[in-house]
């Protein structure tokens, strides 16, 4: 028996067309001058128009910002904070994938509470309150608008820091699945096997539960069964609205369970080389699955890495790290960083440099 606590934090707001009801959430919420955190592909797709008059219908102010990039850093989210500082915000909503929610929150910490983010790397470090936020997510990926955890890269060592509090958590989180029918198909792709990769690792972890277990498996099978069919037709609505409800789910299963080895060794060969974070994922976590050899895995799928690899095909993702591609000699260096990793200390097998090394080996 395993004891264990569990609080939802953040209300769920789900269905086609609820962007539009923005507003008036915000309104109950008793937004007034509102920082939007969006990236640039948002404004692009017309979605932060679609905010600004929903928040503009009911009277509130709110600015759009988006001086940040895919692998938001600590001076990025430095940026943000002066730029709502000067806006008096009240208030924020992150617009768009990840890097958004992450953004949000980060800048959420360091405006309500000063310092650098770096100050903040770990857990319940944020000792008073923040600003009330809505996520709302555009791609069907991280599920960071189901947590409390923000993942910002230092910008002067590069290093992924895991930066996490209760207070961080979105008060509300709206999913529109036709927001992301947007997403140009490179994003659904790694997004997509981000997310999948979620619903697989948090299944194992050490901080598993009943709560997450439930989580993890109705995530895997709402992607599962969609995945394919949204790569192969990127406008099949009831395919997104499965990838996004599984998503959020797998973001719950997270903020129940953590996650493991696979992010653990994905983190660094993003800061090393640029490599897209899904793509990364792709790379190791078939052998991942494989090396843990847990038998929850066959709940999910009899031949769990065959099928892994099945996915990452269809999504047109390599499935080697020669083909990133990263030299050989660097793996050592790489399995170091690897093992200073939060998340590998939650994966069900110990993990150290010497098995983060002999998956890299096995990947390469």
């Amino acid at each position: 028996m395993i004891s264990f606590e569990h609080v939802s934090r953040t209300r769920l707001v789900f269905g086609p067309g609820t962007i539009h009801q923005v507003g008036r959430i915000a309104r109950e919420l008793g937004f007034q001058r509102t920082l939007i955190v969006a990236d640039a592909g948002m404004h692009k797709a017309g979605h932060v128009a679609t905010v600004l008059s929903a928040m503009a219908g009911e009277g509130i102010e709110s600015s759009p910002w988006s001086n940040f990039d895919a692998n938001p850093d600590s001076r990025m989210v430095e940026h943000g904070r002066d730029f709502a500082a000067k806006l008096e915000a009240d208030s924020i909503v992150g617009l768009g994938g990840g890097s958004s929610m992450d953004c949000a929150k980060a800048i959420n910490i360091v405006l309500t509470n000063g310092g650098a983010i770096k100050n903040y790397w770990g857990h319940g470090k944020v000792p008073g309150p923040m600003l009330p936020m809505i996520g709302v997510p555009a791609t069907t990926g991280t599920g960071s608008e189901a947590q409390s955890f923000a993942l910002i890269s230092d910008a002067e060592t590069h290093v992924k820091m895991a930066i996490g509090d209760d207070k961080a958590a979105f008060a509300v989180a709206v999913l529109d699945p036709e927001v992301t029918l947007t997403q140009p198909f490179g994003v659904r792709a790694t997004a997509g096997y981000d997310a999948i990769s979620h619903a697989v690792e948090t299944l194992v972890t050490t901080k598993r539960n009943a709560v997450s277990g439930c989580y993890s498996r109705e995530a895997w099978r709402l992607m599962n069964g969609s995945f394919e069919r949204l790569l192969r037709d990127g406008r099949d609505l009831g395919a997104a609205a499965d990838m996004q409800l599984g998503a959020w789910f797998a973001g719950c299963a997270i903020e129940a369970s953590m996650l493991g080895a696979t992010h653990a060794l994905a983190n660094p060969l993003t800061a090393t080389y640029g490599t897209t974070h899904g793509q990364a994922i792709a790379v190791m976590l078939p052998h991942v699955v494989r090396w843990n050899a847990q038998a929850e895995y066959a709940e999910l799928h009899a031949d769990l890495p065959g099928r892994l690899r099945e996915l990452a095909a269809a999504a047109g993702l390599k499935g080697l790290l020669r083909e990133l591609p990263v030299e050989e000699d660097r793996l050592p260096e790489l399995a170091a960083a690897a093992a200073r990793q939060w998340t590998g200390r939650f994966n069900p097998r110990p993990f150290d440099a010497a098995a983060a090394l002999e998956l890299y080996r096995c990947a390469y």
